[in-house]
């Protein structure tokens, strides 16, 4: 892509910081949206859950990517923090594409997060983009989050939702807690371990958004994922083989019921999620394999 104006929502996340410094790195000018008052011509004032954004301040970018949301697993699922979570994600992005078809000249995509939680508890059954949503409350806040995009859509605005797994990181995100636990002779599978986990190394993540951005013809889903899911059992094998440390402790799944409410369904769950239109675009993963993921992590 040629040198271009894109604005960030959600910048001071994981995915969305490692997105920023990967552009800003290849001399793209970024604007990010702030829930202040802008300090500076590289900062645009918004308030998701209040529907507001300074939409001027998008003038000239080629690309608006959405990013922002309440973490999924930073509290535990209450009636409050649910609430929470919907409209960060919800309210937010009605009001992004709200703001995108306002302007007299759009930019040219709109990239809206979401996430494989679309498809729900898909068992050792394999889906694509083509699936479904599933049940459960998951997958009807993803609905909610796509079809809050409606207008960019309706403005004529490409848009792409990228249905994110679970991203491998060595700060931040599952991985984020699962590390240390793992280094400390801690971890162990979860469960039983035969659910199927759908991760993404964080480098290809940001690779596939940027990759979405500039092919024209990509619209629609596309979901996030390394080309292989494996089961939390594999998984838990692999973390034991890269950081060279024993896998002992299985964690009970009534352990994690009483410690995680509502969310170890979540993390009990299984979802082998295969991301069928993002091969089929030309996306080469470089990290395919959870080994490769875990080490590019460590290394990152």
């Amino acid at each position: 892509m040629e040198r271009s104006r894109i604005a960030v929502a959600g910048a001071s996340g994981l995915i969305g910081g490692a997105l920023v410094r990967s552009l800003t790195a290849d001399g793209h000018e970024v604007v990010r949206l702030v829930r202040r008052a802008a300090r500076s011509e590289d900062e645009v004032r918004w308030d998701p859950e209040g529907q507001y954004v300074d939409a001027a301040g998008l003038t000239g970018c080629v690309a608006v990517v959405n990013l922002a949301g309440a973490g999924i697993g930073d509290h535990r699922w209450t009636d409050e923090y649910k609430r929470t979570l919907r409209d960060s994600r919800v309210l937010g992005t009605a009001a992004l594409a709200e703001a995108v078809a306002s302007l007299p000249e759009p930019p040219r995509v709109f990239v809206s997060g979401s996430a494989i939680g679309y498809y729900g508890e898909t068992g050792e059954r394999a889906v694509d983009e083509d699936a479904p949503p599933g049940d459960g409350f998951l997958p009807s806040l993803c609905v909610e989050w796509e079809e809050a995009a409606a207008a960019a859509q309706e403005a004529g605005v490409r848009t792409v939702f990228a249905r994110t797994g679970l991203v491998v990181a060595r700060e931040g995100g599952a991985w984020g807690r699962l590390f240390p636990l793992f280094r400390a002779g801690l971890g162990g599978r979860m469960g039983d371990g035969r659910q199927y986990w759908s991760f993404i190394a964080l480098h290809d993540e940001v690779a596939a958004i940027r990759h979405l951005i500039d092919d024209e013809a990509a619209s629609g889903p596309f979901n996030l994922t390394a080309p292989q899911p494996l089961t939390n059992r594999e998984i838990t094998a692999a973390m034991g083989r890269v950081l060279h440390r024993p896998t002992l402790f299985p964690v009970p799944a009534g352990a994690l019921r009483l410690v995680l409410g509502e969310m170890a369904g979540d993390v009990l769950g299984s979802a082998r999620v295969l991301p069928t239109r993002l091969l089929e675009s030309g996306f080469s993963f470089a990290f395919p394999t959870i080994d490769e993921a875990l080490r590019a992590a460590l290394e990152g």
